[in-house]
């Protein structure tokens, strides 16, 4: 059973902590992304999990092993980086059987493996070609065979996507979840594109400052983000964000006031917080609706300066109180690039609450989208 967990683990380079008191647990066969900005420490982590980065502080156990001190060789990793790292010199199906050779492997179950691989990625008529004459994609997928042919417990993936254009990402990104459904390995993905950690992923670690700000399922982390932070990183267009304050609550609901003196009771638990206290309200741009005076729906003046098509959606970009928003809009009837003030309206259980720490409260009724 290929399980990965971290206990406590830092990573420090003189002073400068990089990475603080890390615990999470890995399952076998989970695909983990690892996601968040530049300098959030994910790279890093992948880096040692696969040994590549020594670790400063706590215990890492693969298979309930400690492997703190073992080499990058001998923890039965495979690991596949943003540059393809091929030997250019020799061909696709050299270049997958060359650690093989290293590990001494006899001919004839060396080619048997690069076979397997080969069929699996669907490359067996590259096995003859250099690097040189594949396309990115082409190279990616060797570079995986590679990775493959070890056949480790553990997948490693550091930023894989990054030099492939758009349409090859997508596809890559397709090719790599469907062999983590025929091979079963656990796989640890590294990217800051939250939007291949949503469609890959079982579960998404977010990163920040060096500390794991929510783990959980891409579904769990779109409706109920833990902080403002998350709440902003995942999901695209990002949240959008409204001062507001608390003005009353009770036990299932809080009542806000937004800055035009407009207020709605939302079924969110207020906690600690208390009346007269700042807080933030969260709006996801998908859920905004036409006005329709719903009971307590929240109706919110938009003023358009930008509108975008986008064939199957459109999107308005422009201010409701001072604050940049986006929403997507219930109809189509907006021409590209006008302007305009706009009504639209949001059910009180898609709405979020923040406090001024960036702490979520607790929402209490399913959102409208929950499925």
């Amino acid at each position: 059973m290929a399980e990965v967990r971290l206990e406590g683990i830092r990573k420090a380079y003189g002073t400068v902590e990089i990475l603080n008191d890390i615990d999470l647990e890995i399952a076998h066969g989970e695909f983990v992304v690892f996601v968040g900005p530049s300098g959030s420490g994910k790279s890093t982590l992948l880096r040692m999990i696969g040994g590549l980065e020594k670790i400063s502080g706590g215990t890492l156990k693969i298979d309930n092993r400690v492997v703190n001190l073992m080499d990058a060789a001998d923890r039965n990793l495979g690991m596949v980086f943003q540059s393809y790292a091929l030997y250019p010199h020799l061909t696709v199906r050299d270049n997958l059987a060359f650690p093989l050779r290293m590990a001494k492997l006899g001919k004839n179950q060396i080619a048997s493996k690069v076979h397997d691989a080969a069929a699996l990625l669907q490359i067996e008529h590259l096995l003859d070609r250099k690097p040189k004459q594949l396309s990115g994609g082409q190279r990616q997928r060797v570079a995986i065979g590679r990775a493959i042919v070890r056949e480790p417990k553990v997948f490693l993936f550091d930023e894989p996507l990054s030099n492939l254009d758009t349409e090859l990402r997508v596809q890559m990104r397709v090719q790599i979840a469907k062999l983590h459904r025929q091979l079963g390995n656990t796989m640890i993905y590294v990217t800051h594109d939250q939007v291949e950690a949503m469609t890959m992923a079982n579960k998404i670690v977010v990163l920040k400052d060096g500390r794991i700000e929510q783990v959980g399922s891409p579904h769990d982390l779109y409706h109920r983000p833990a902080t403002q932070f998350v709440a902003g990183f995942i999901g695209s267009p990002r949240m959008n964000f409204l001062p507001c304050k608390l003005k009353a609550k009770d036990e299932a609901r809080a009542e806000v006031a937004l800055r035009d003196g407009s207020s709605r009771w939302l079924p969110v638990q207020a906690g600690a917080v208390e009346p007269g206290q700042a807080l933030t309200l969260g709006i996801r741009p998908d859920d905004f609706v036409a006005p329709s005076e719903r009971p307590g729906e929240l109706v919110i003046e938009i003023d358009v300066d930008f509108v975008e098509h986008l064939g199957s959606a459109t999107y308005l970009y422009g201010a409701a109180f001072g604050e940049h928003i986006v929403a997507r809009s219930p109809t189509d009837h907006f021409h590209a690039g006008s302007g305009g003030r706009v009504s639209l309206a949001v059910t009180p259980s898609d709405c979020h609450l923040f406090t001024e720490k960036g702490k979520a409260l607790s929402r209490l009724e399913a959102p409208r989208s929950w499925s």
